[in-house]
């Protein structure tokens, strides 16, 4: 059985996510409107920033593959 998703979908998909949750935890402001959402700003800008690590990791293992192939 294979798995479903290729490397470069799993890249894809951690870029959107990192993309959201940066402009998301970027657009969160206490001072913009009256919200009722709960959302701890700190741990969504840690994970975002996660998201982009794991994101670029991808990136520099597909560069070294591209390298390393002859």
């Amino acid at each position: 059985m294979t798995f479903p998703l290729s490397f470069s979908d799993i890249s894809l998909l951690l870029a959107t996510t990192a993309i959201i949750l940066l402009i998301t935890s970027e657009l969160l402001s206490p001072y913009y409107g009256k919200i009722n959402i709960q959302i701890n700003k700190k741990r969504l800008k840690n994970t975002a920033l996660a998201f982009s690590i794991l994101f670029l990791t991808t990136v520099a293992i597909r560069i070294i593959s591209i390298i390393i192939a002859p």
